[in-house]
């Protein structure tokens, strides 16, 4: 058994465990923004709450820490390139990519298997990431195959 001090094989190790992927967004004083991330759950029905953990050492970190609202994307089997897209840096991924405008102007993408609207409910210390939770304001879903993320590459359910 190891004890985690060699960063790599620890997170190999979590690699084993398969997720979903998102795309999560915001509006800043830039501009709309976006991240992906596979560190999303559920913490609440009621209240109606969700988490998920943007990483200290992202250049989007503040905006996001200080982000009002958010939208959470769980993407589907077929955007691939929108998760892509979003784990590069900066706001150009946006040029490329319709979207709508959600709750105080947050940015909303079609296609995706289900999204949530969120309001910034509270932080936490979550070591080198933040644990952002966020208060579900309004939410839909789509009868879709979902992305899935295991061992380092995205997979989809048979």
């Amino acid at each position: 058994m190891s004890i985690p001090t060699d960063t790599r094989a620890f997170r190999d190790a979590l690699g084993n465990f398969a997720t979903g992927v998102t795309v999560v967004t915001t509006l800043c004083d830039e501009g709309p923004l976006g991240m992906t991330a596979n560190s999303f759950a559920s913490v609440s029905l009621d209240p109606p709450l969700v988490l998920w953990s943007p990483a200290r050492g992202s250049a989007r970190f503040a905006a996001f820490e200080a982000a009002s609202h958010f939208a959470v994307h769980i993407l589907a089997a077929d955007q691939i390139a929108l998760s892509n897209a979003f784990a590069t840096k900066g706001l150009e991924p946006f040029k490329d990519t319709p979207y709508s405008n959600g709750i105080e102007g947050t940015p909303l993408f079609d296609g995706c298997v289900a999204r949530f609207e969120c309001r910034h409910a509270a932080g936490h210390d979550g070591g080198d990431h933040l644990i952002l939770v966020g208060e579900v304001l309004r939410f839909a879903q789509w009868d879709k195959p979902a992305l899935l993320y295991h061992r380092g590459k995205y997979e989809t359910l048979a």
